[in-house]
């Protein structure tokens, strides 16, 4: 009875790790974890001089080797290198990039550094109405920033801010849905701000913005704060400031050694700036 036992227990066993097996490799082929799999299925890869590029089978939109020429540019505003080449995944349906992408946006980029991109984004492009080229640059200053930094640290890193860079390197105000600098700053002195420190919590949802396309604007201002301090304190502070940040969690401590104000006080000062005149730059 015993040795029968055992032998079921044993077969449970192996049953139960037989399923889970089965169970990770469906979700690193197909599912959640594609992104993350050494193995990619039903997309046809292509590996650039800077970038790899895979473009789902049946995808209508097939040239893509124009991506390769935007790594070098956002390497060079950055003051970084990649430590290994971006993949980007062109998804061809929507029912593929729902089982296998982990957000519902038109992009998304994993902290691995990997780029997911939606079959509507690619639409949009098509029909003028967004640039993919602009959107990528964008991801692509998200995925340069993930490959320089830890898991924990990617995790912990300012949201605000990380948006703020990317919607700045990609001169991305003033289209689609991002408003320009003067729209941002003019919409500011109307009283339309969402403290940076709220952005991406519940508190930060209920903050009333008067704004045609809040996510938009949040973005737009925010880069207008990244393109404050790099016009204030020059291009090579601003990026010390971004880069210490890998290290260490404690933000306001960073900002404060790097541009000599706390993070608080600045903002209030930048405000009262805006609220003043419309120039933001340094005096001469």
């Amino acid at each position: 009875m015993k040795r029968r036992s055992k032998t079921l227990l044993q077969a449970g066993i192996g049953f139960t790790l037989v399923s889970l097996l089965f169970a990770a490799t469906c979700l690193f082929l197909w599912g959640k974890l594609f992104p993350f799999s050494p193995i990619i299925l039903g997309f046809e890869r292509k590996a650039l001089p800077h970038v790899v590029v895979y473009i789902q089978e049946g995808n209508p939109y097939r040239e893509f080797d124009w991506v390769d020429t935007i790594i070098p540019g956002v390497e060079e505003f950055h003051g970084l290198q990649f430590q290994s080449k971006p993949r980007i995944f062109f998804f061809g349906d929507r029912e593929t990039y729902a089982r296998r992408s982990i957000c519902t946006a038109r992009f998304c980029t994993l902290y691995n550094g990997a780029i997911m991109v939606s079959p509507w984004a690619q639409e949009e492009d098509e029909r003028g109405e967004i640039s993919l080229r602009i959107y990528l640059n964008h991801e692509l200053s998200h995925s340069l920033l993930y490959q320089n930094m830890s898991l924990f640290a990617a995790m912990r890193y300012p949201k605000w801010l990380i948006e703020g860079i990317a919607t700045y390197s990609a001169d991305q105000r003033g289209t689609s849905i991002y408003p320009s600098k003067e729209e941002t700053l003019q919409a500011i002195r109307l009283g339309s701000w969402l403290p940076p420190s709220l952005y991406h919590t519940d508190e930060g949802d209920r903050v009333q913005l008067e704004v045609q396309n809040p996510i938009g604007f949040a973005y737009s201002q925010f880069a207008c704060i990244v393109d404050d301090l790099i016009s204030r304190h020059g291009l090579e502070t601003f990026r010390s400031y971004m880069t210490r940040l890998f290290e260490s969690g404690d933000h306001d401590v960073v900002f404060r050694t790097a541009f000599g104000i706390d993070f608080d006080d600045y903002l209030v000062e930048f405000q009262s700036r805006i609220e003043a005149s419309t120039d933001l730059d340094p005096p001469p």
